[in-house]
C-alpha cells in the first residue's frame, strides 16, 4: 500500500512538471509567434523556421539524453533539464533580434529533450516496476491538461504584458516548480532502487532482424505522427482562424486537451488488455479522419469541434504508445536509449512541419494543406499496420493489473 501511495505521488509530482513543461517549452509557442515576429519585425513564417531549427537540433541531442537517463537515471537528467529550461525561456524573454530568439528557441527544445515525455516514461520505467505501462497512461492522462490550460493562459497573459515577460514567467515557473518537484523524484528514484527486484514478463518473442526492421519502423511510424500533429498542433489556432472560426478557433483549439484526457480515461477502462500494436494503429487512424473531416466541413464550428475532439484522442492515445509500444516489444533494457532515438526520428521530420505548413498555408491555402497532412497521416497508419503484422499481439512486458 505505501508503495503505491508513494508511486501515486510521484506520477502526479511527474504530471504537473509534465503540464508546465509541455505548456512552456511547446504549446505556447503558436500563440506567441505572431506577436514576436511583429516586435523583431520579420515574417512569421521566419520565426516558424526557427521552431523547425529548434526541432531537429531536439532530435540530435535526444538518443544523448536518452542513454544519460539509463546511465545516471532520468530524475537526475529532469533536475539538470529544468534548470536548462528556465535558462533558455528566459533567452527567448531577452531576445531583441530575431537570431538572438533563434538561440533562445534551439535551447529551448534541447532542453525539452531533458524534461518531457521521453525522460518522464524513463523515470517510470525505471522506478514503477510491473506497474509501468499503466504508470505511463496515469501520466499522460494528468499531462492532458497543459493546451487547455496554457492555450487560453498565454492568450490571456499576452493581453495583459507582452511576450518577453509571457517568456520570464515561463522560465519562472520551471524554476520555482519543475526543478524542486524533479529534485524530489530524483530523490524517490533513489528509495525505489532500494525496493526488492518485482518479476516482469519478457518482452515480445520476436527475431533480432525481424526486432531491428520492427525498431526502424516504429520510428518511422512515430516520426510521420510526429509530422502531422507537429504542423497541426503549431498551427491549430491560426489555421481554425483561416478556416473561417474567427475568435473560437481559441477555445475550439482547448477542446483537445480534454479530448486527450478522455481517451486515456477510456483506455484506462476498457483497453488496458488491448496490445500495444493494436492501440498504435487505432491511433494513428484518428489523424486522417479528424484532419479530412475539417477539411470537408469548414467553416462549420460543428467540423471544427469534431476535428479537435478526434484529433485530441489520437493525440492521447499517441502520447500513451509511444511509451508502451516499445516497451512492450522491447523491454526495460535500453528503454531511455530507444526513446531517445525514436524522439530523433520523430523530432527530425517534424522539424519539418511548422516551417512546411507555414507555406504551404500561404500558397495552396488551408483546405489543400489539410489533405496533404491526411496523406502524411494515412502512411502512418501503413506503418503501424506493418509493425502489428511482424509482432505478436498476444503478449505485452507489463501485466494490465
Amino acid at each position: 500500500m505505501a508503495d503505491t501511495q508513494s508511486n501515486a505521488g510521484a506520477i502526479w509530482a511527474l504530471g504537473i512538471t509534465q503540464i508546465i513543461g509541455y505548456g512552456t517549452l511547446y504549446y505556447s509557442f503558436s500563440i506567441l509567434a505572431p506577436n514576436v515576429a511583429g516586435d523583431l519585425q520579420v515574417p512569421v513564417e521566419w520565426i516558424y523556421g526557427c521552431i523547425s531549427l529548434a526541432l531537429l537540433a531536439g532530435g540530435l541531442v535526444s538518443p544523448w539524453a536518452g542513454g544519460l537517463a539509463d546511465r545516471v537515471g532520468a530524475g537526475k537528467v529532469m533536475s539538470i533539464g529544468s534548470i536548462g529550461a528556465a535558462a533558455a525561456l528566459a533567452t527567448c524573454g531577452l531576445a531583441g533580434s530575431a537570431m538572438a530568439f533563434l538561440a533562445g528557441v534551439i535551447l529551448v527544445e534541447l532542453a525539452s529533450a531533458f524534461v518531457l515525455y521521453s525522460t518522464a516514461f524513463a523515470f517510470l520505467a525505471q522506478t514503477t516496476g510491473s506497474r509501468a505501462q499503466r504508470s505511463i497512461t496515469y501520466l499522460t492522462l494528468i499531462a492532458g491538461f497543459a493546451s487547455t490550460i496554457f492555450w487560453p493562459l498565454t492568450t490571456w497573459l499576452l493581453q495583459a504584458t507582452d511576450w518577453h515577460q509571457v517568456y520570464f514567467l515561463f522560465a519562472g515557473l520551471n524554476l520555482a516548480v519543475c526543478l524542486p518537484l524533479h529534485l524530489w523524484l530524483s530523490r524517490f528514484a533513489r528509495i525505489a532502487a532500494g525496493r526488492p527486484p518485482e518479476t516482469v514478463a519478457a518482452p515480445m518473442p520476436i527475431s533480432v532482424e525481424n526486432g531491428n526492421l520492427v525498431f526502424v519502423l516504429i520510428v518511422l511510424g512515430f516520426s510521420l505522427a510526429g509530422f502531422v500533429s507537429a504542423a497541426t498542433l503549431f498551427h491549430m489556432v491560426p489555421m481554425l482562424g483561416l478556416l473561417g472560426l474567427g475568435t473560437a478557433g481559441v477555445w475550439v483549439a482547448s477542446l483537445l486537451g480534454p479530448a486527450q484526457v478522455a481517451s486515456r480515461l477510456i483506455n484506462m477502462a476498457f483497453g488496458q488488455n488491448l496490445p500495444a500494436t493494436v492501440l498504435a494503429v487505432v491511433s494513428a487512424v484518428t489523424m486522417p479522419l479528424a484532419l479530412g473531416a475539417l477539411a470537408l466541413s469548414a467553416p462549420s464550428t460543428t467540423g471544427a469541434i469534431a476535428f479537435a475532439v478526434v484529433f485530441g484522442i489520437g493525440s492521447g492515445l499517441f502520447s500513451i504508445v509511444s511509451g508502451t509500444l516499445p516497451l512492450a516489444i522491447f523491454g526495460k533494457a535500453g528503454f531511455g536509449k530507444r526513446l531517445g532515438w525514436i524522439g530523433m526520428g520523430r523530432l527530425g521530420l517534424s522539424a519539418l512541419a511548422p516551417f512546411a505548413l507555414s507555406i504551404s498555408l500561404g500558397t495552396i491555402g488551408p483546405e489543400p494543406s489539410l489533405w496533404v497532412l491526411a496523406g502524411a497521416g494515412t502512411c502512418c497508419v501503413a506503418v503501424f499496420a506493418e509493425v502489428r503484422r511482424r509482432c505478436c499481439p498476444s503478449r505485452s512486458v507489463m501485466p494490465a493489473r
